[in-house]
């Protein structure tokens, strides 16, 4: 069982890590860069993990249960599409304000996952898509949305969002709210009056 000074040292491991990555990328960083970002030894860092893939493996997979468990509170929420969506985009923002640094490397530099774990997390973010295609299809079905190409309708949202991640510093911009209420307005209902 690990103490929590191990569990300190494993997250602040991790959050070098993700900024590392995120900065010079997962295969231009070395163990050797990350030991230093954290003042350790080299070798040091094996004491908390058995390589740099378990550290990305960990910011991927846990990112990924926090999307699906938000997924899942927006899926059983009695609510129009419009009203999920809106969640739905509440959720990505929350998610990236909270730790933009995980979320950056968890976009970006998860096709350096080793097999199996890059299948597993592929099978991850395709159901998490079919997911979301099918609250789209079921507002179309209900009349609630146009009759757009579900699947262009989803890659249009998450695309448009992901400069959120590098641009938003919580405090340092525009509020929280402002922002989700902004991009839904956008996102949702355009900007044409």
């Amino acid at each position: 069982m690990q103490n929590t000074e191990t569990t300190a040292k494993q997250k602040e491991i991790r959050e070098a890590a993700a900024r590392l990555f995120r900065d010079k990328g997962y295969a231009a960083t070395s163990m050797r860069d990350l030991a230093q970002a954290v003042d350790l030894k080299a070798s040091s860092i094996y004491n908390h993990f058995e390589s740099k893939e378990e550290i990305l493996r960990q910011i991927c997979f846990d990112n990924a249960r926090r999307f699906l468990h938000g997924l899942q509170d927006i899926e059983n929420m009695q609510a129009t599409t419009g009203e999920k969506l809106r969640a739905l985009l509440h959720l990505h923002i929350l998610i990236a304000s909270e730790d933009l640094t995980s979320v950056t490397a968890f976009n970006d530099e998860w096709r350096h996952l080793a097999q199996p774990h890059l299948h597993d997390f592929i099978q991850i973010r395709k159901d998490y898509e079919k997911r979301i295609i099918q609250i789209i299809e079921t507002g179309i079905a209900l009349g609630e949305l146009k009759p757009v190409n579900p699947f262009i309708a989803m890659h249009a949202i998450f695309s448009s969002m992901r400069w959120v991640y590098d641009w938003y510093k919580p405090g340092k911009t525009i509020s929280f709210d402002q922002l989700v209420n902004d991009i839904s307005t956008c996102l949702l209902h355009g900007i044409l009056k």
